[in-house]
């Protein structure tokens, strides 16, 4: 009675799928697993496994070894599994070791939306795992893993049941790939004139997924190329090419150009997709955030990397290289933790979480609700 009369007193309603909904307030989402698609800003193993295998000092900070992850320890991704209480999602493509109960992880360091007619790799400089190769793959898990259900095999307790797909968190952290390969063959201007057709076919993505009974979409935008080290490195520098904060300004302008498509997009598919709960997430301004004030926050100068020098000269973390006659490896910093980059391109284990916690609430979504009520927008 208790309960009634106070449901009674503070209002109550349905949410668009039936599910009641107190104040507008949603109960905490159950997400029994989580499917996502990416490049190496979410790889959890699978250019390791495709190609050749992640090597030592990344993974060091968390794992205590190589994890399959460019970085020395957990990702957002790895973040977000923590927060639903679900496991840590395996790389599709690792087959050694990996159970995928609570979803399967298609990103592949290098991806891109678009798929490119070169896609040799690494030569190319991007992979040949692309978001419409992802979507093949997770079309052909989805079939597979309903057979193994429906077919009683046991292996099907290592699988996600047919009623968790439509349950799952859908997660997105790609297009940062697709910026690169504009700003290699392109100028600013032309750059900026490429990204409505690769908004399009993210869109068109999230269609085929609404359509294979996807329902909550967790969707990040691309972080400030032009505050990574690698783009202050080799960019071609000229005069006012860079911020206040020591960030290369076109990079990161094509960046918010890409950000503000991309937002209208999600936008417009919430008109379409009715019973889809559609979550932007403001990435960007999390990570320039953190760089702009990486001193005052704990960290060094956000633009010294951590990992992949060996003296002054950049030789790539964990690889090996002969300089004057002798071989050595790319190793990393005394303190990781005290660092915003890892490598040049990726960020470390200490800033990802730092992120982490300051996105996974909901501060910088739109709507601004946390990971955990993200299928009742």
């Amino acid at each position: 009675m208790i309960l009634i009369w106070w449901v009674l007193i503070m209002g109550l309603g349905w949410n668009g799928e039936g599910r009641m909904v107190i104040m507008g307030l949603a109960a905490k989402c159950e997400f029994p697993a989580i499917f996502n698609f990416g490049d190496s800003n979410s790889d959890t193993g699978a250019i390791s496994a495709a190609f050749q295998e992640v090597q030592f000092p990344n993974g060091e900070t968390f794992f205590g070894e190589a994890a399959g992850r460019l970085c020395d320890g957990r990702l957002i991704v790895d973040f977000i599994a923590e927060k639903l209480k679900v496991a840590y999602v395996n790389a599709y493509l690792d087959s050694v070791g990996s159970r995928f109960k609570h979803g399967a992880n298609f990103a592949t360091s290098a991806s891109t939306i678009h798929t490119y007619n070169n896609t040799s790799f690494p030569r190319g400089g991007f992979s040949p795992f692309s978001l419409g190769i992802q979507l093949n793959q997770f079309t052909q898990f989805k079939s597979r893993s309903n057979r193994l259900y429906h077919h009683e095999n046991p292996l099907r307790m290592h699988f996600p049941g047919p009623d968790d797909f439509s349950r799952a968190l859908y997660t997105f952290d790609i297009g940062q790939n697709d910026l690169n390969v504009a700003f290699a063959i392109k100028s600013d201007d032309q750059a900026k004139a490429f990204i409505s057709g690769i908004i399009g076919e993210f869109t068109q993505a999230i269609q085929y997924l609404y359509e294979q009974g996807a329902r909550a979409f967790w969707i990040h935008n691309t972080g400030p190329a032009g505050c990574l080290p690698s783009s202050v490195i080799n960019y071609p520098l000229k005069p006012h090419n860079l911020d206040k904060y020591g960030c290369v300004q076109p990079k990161n302008e094509v960046a918010h150009e890409f950000n503000s498509q991309l937002k209208r997009a999600v936008s417009q598919i919430r008109k379409q997709l009715p019973l889809a709960a559609l979550t932007y997430v403001d990435v960007y301004s999390a990570k320039y955030t953190l760089i702009t004030q990486a001193k005052e926050l704990g960290f060094v100068d956000p633009f010294v990397f951590c990992c992949g020098l060996a003296g002054n000269i950049n030789i790539g973390c964990g690889r090996k290289a002969i300089i004057n006659g002798t071989q050595v490896i790319g190793g990393s910093c005394a303190d990781p933790l005290s660092h915003v980059s890892w490598d040049g391109v990726h960020y470390t284990h200490a800033a990802n979480r730092w992120i982490s916690n300051h996105i996974l609430n909901g501060h910088y979504s739109d709507p601004p609700i946390p990971i955990t009520e993200a299928c009742y927008n």
